[in-house]
């Protein structure tokens, strides 16, 4: 499908005047609306500001690409404005945006928006395509100049279908994309953190973007919460020269044997672009040797990792995996107390409210799962797909509490730690077995994944369970009881601490330590320390964004557009809305936030708070106990950081703003 046949006449207005981000979005979007591309401009509005909120979809040099592929559109389109002046798009080079294409794709239909973005973006490198744009006196010239650039650089193919897709990105593989003369892209990169929600896109937006302005080509493919995107493929690979992997968990490695590959926390993909590019691009990265034996798709920690790095992407592979099901059974379960009151008689809940028990039952199965999921995850991690239903096994028997005693279970509590340890002996396990079966004839190495794994594996992994079940149980308990042992200034004191550490690196190990706590703790019924975990990982994005409002000449006019948005992302619980700012001024930002989310964790505990959905922020608040003084909690953890930062920050020039 050519760039024409996407744009109409209706949904093009050159020479625009525009003060605002907002307002580009605004005009953009009412010109989509007048090309009949949507069935609800609200609708696709809302998805281009989901998508903004990711991370600016300016490109720099001047452009801007919004995009959303959502429900409320009706078929795929394009549509575009020039702005002489040019506008603030919040562009990663600072660059006003004089030309910004927006693209409409339907939810249901083939990922049109990114052919389209991909298209558009491989044009507009093209030598005075972008000018040429912005000059054009009519809506007619306007098109004919893309028309011309799009036979220039792919021949006239016209009608280009949806099913020619493929074709389309084979062609556009083979295009000399970095000016070296070589095919493909030139470095290629893949982002991926524990949540998928915010370090993914933001890490791979600010690759792409810094090897742009260093004049290198990079493509990024983000592994986030809705499947992995923009997936790399044989031929890029192949053809690039080294391949940089910024993630927080496992990802199919396999596929990078051979190659040359920097693997780096998702961090340094936000705050260390400029320096991985240069090294990948210099020739520095390591060879990647795969240690999967081709068992399966996933891949064990890259062999340059320390060994404490491997165990955290291990873990935080059990973690990232295991979240849906604790957010999902929490909520429900919080939802159905919320309907009844459990507390009462717990023998009569439900019986008046049958809604209550039906969300009851379902948000515990849910919940249930979580143990055999970060085991299995685990062992998947580290063994591959052989060490999946090993890890599953294990994990049932340690949540279940088997010993040899008493194999039917119910006699340990062997809890989150049980199922930890199992996840990680059932993937040492199958790596062993793997180990132990390379030695057999290749005419058996079919049964090896269908019958010697599953069978030993699973047999083996449930005995290390068992035998190790007992101990976990005393430590569980004895962990337990002394939580519920602490008094009230121990419990403040562990509330500050949590709180904290949400703040310290907002997503990072110790942000992530502090969660799969509040969330282990959830498994044993002590719902306080999730509370002050949540209470204290809200307040960095609010804090900062009250700061840029109440002390406005100390941050720039970019930094306070930014801010607002950062009041909706602080109370959703995403920590990560803080980390731009953390990243251009960590030595004032971090302790401002860190304390006010001790603060914040320190009172949810002194007011008694309590929590079952371990996600969802101010959204989830009526299912919150004591919801009044949690929600003080965080407006007076938010109100301290905000008064430290505004006290540490300095006021910045007229120039400077």
């Amino acid at each position: 499908m050519r760039i024409t046949e996407l744009l109409k006449k209706e949904s093009i207005e050159l020479g625009v005047a525009l003060d605002s981000k907002d307002a580009a979005i605004d005009r953009l979007t009412g010109l989509m609306e007048a090309g009949g591309r949507l069935h609800d401009r609200g609708g696709y509005k809302e998805g281009i500001l989901a998508r903004e909120s990711q991370g600016s979809t300016a490109i720099g040099d001047g452009i801007a690409i919004p995009h959303a592929k959502v429900e409320a559109v009706k078929e795929a389109g394009l549509a575009a404005v020039t702005v002489p002046a040019g506008v603030d798009y919040e562009a990663f080079d600072g660059s006003l945006a004089n030309l910004i294409f927006m693209i409409a794709a339907p939810a249901g239909g083939a990922d049109v928006h990114l052919e389209a973005l991909a298209r558009l973006s491989t044009l507009l490198m093209t030598p005075n395509f972008k000018d040429n744009l912005i000059q054009a006196s009519s809506k007619e010239e306007f098109l004919k100049i893309i028309d011309q650039a799009e036979n220039d650089k792919y021949g006239e193919k016209e009608g280009r279908s949806q099913g020619d897709s493929q074709d389309l990105k084979d062609h556009e593989a083979t295009q000399d994309v970095s000016g070296g003369g070589k095919e493909g892209y030139r470095l290629l990169a893949v982002t991926a953190c524990p949540t998928g929600i915010a370090h993914t896109y933001m890490a791979a937006e600010n690759l792409e973007s810094t090897a742009k302005k260093m004049g290198i080509s990079l493509k990024a493919e983000t592994d986030g919460s809705g499947g992995a995107q923009n997936v790399l493929t044989r031929e890029e690979i192949a053809a690039a020269e080294a391949i940089i992997v910024a993630a927080d968990r496992e990802i199919e490695m396999a596929r990078f044997d051979g190659k040359p590959v920097l693997q780096v926390p998702v961090a340094d993909g936000i705050h260390k672009a400029k320096e991985l590019i240069e090294k990948a691009a210099s020739g520095q990265a390591p060879v990647y040797r795969h240690a999967g034996g081709g068992d399966g798709g996933a891949s064990s920690a890259g062999a340059g990792d320390s060994a404490g790095r491997k165990v955290y992407k291990h873990l935080m592979n059990g973690v990232s995996h295991m979240l849906p099901f604790v957010i999902g059974g929490g909520v429900l379960i919080a939802l159905a107390f919320l309907f009844d009151d459990y507390s009462v008689n717990p023998a009569n809940f439900g019986k008046n409210t049958p809604l209550a028990a039906y969300l009851k039952t379902i948000g515990e199965q849910a919940f249930g799962m979580m143990l055999p999921v970060l085991s299995g995850y685990i062992a998947m991690s580290i063994a591959d797909r052989p060490g999946l239903a090993v890890g599953f096994v294990s994990g049932i028997a340690a949540k279940a509490g088997m010993t040899f005693s008493n194999p039917d279970g119910g006699a340990v509590n062997a809890g989150f730690l049980g199922a930890l340890f199992a996840g990680f002996a059932a993937g040492y396990l199958v790596l062993g077995l793997k180990k132990l079966f390379s030695k057999l004839p290749k005419s058996l190495e079919g049964i090896k994944p269908v019958l010697l794994y599953p069978v030993l594996g699973i047999f083996l992994g449930a005995v290390a369970t068992t035998f190790i079940n007992p101990y976990m149980g005393m430590i569980n308990d004895g962990l337990t009881g002394f939580l519920n042992g602490m008094g009230g200034a121990s419990r403040i004191v562990l509330g500050m601490i949590v709180g904290g550490m949400m703040s310290i690196d907002m997503g990072g190990p110790f942000n992530k330590a502090a969660y799969v706590f509040g969330t282990a703790q959830l498994a044993e019924g002590n719902f306080e320390v999730m509370a002050a975990v949540m209470a204290g990982g809200m307040v960095p994005p609010i804090a900062i964004a009250l700061c840029t409002m109440l002390f406005k000449k100390k941050f720039t006019k970019k930094e306070c557009q930014s801010g607002i948005v950062n009041i909706i992302m602080g109370l959703s619980f995403i920590t990560e809305g803080a980390i731009p700012f953390a990243a251009s001024d960590p030595v004032r930002i971090i302790p401002s936030c860190a304390a006010g989310a001790a603060v914040a964790g320190g009172l949810s505990m002194f007011f008694g708070c309590t929590i079952r959905a371990p996600h969802g922020g101010i959204f989830v608040l009526p299912t919150v106990g004591n919801p009044f003084g949690y929600l003080g909690a965080v407006i007076i953890g938010s109100a301290v950081g905000c008064v430290i930062l505004g006290l540490l920050k300095k006021e910045l020039g007229e120039d400077e703003r």
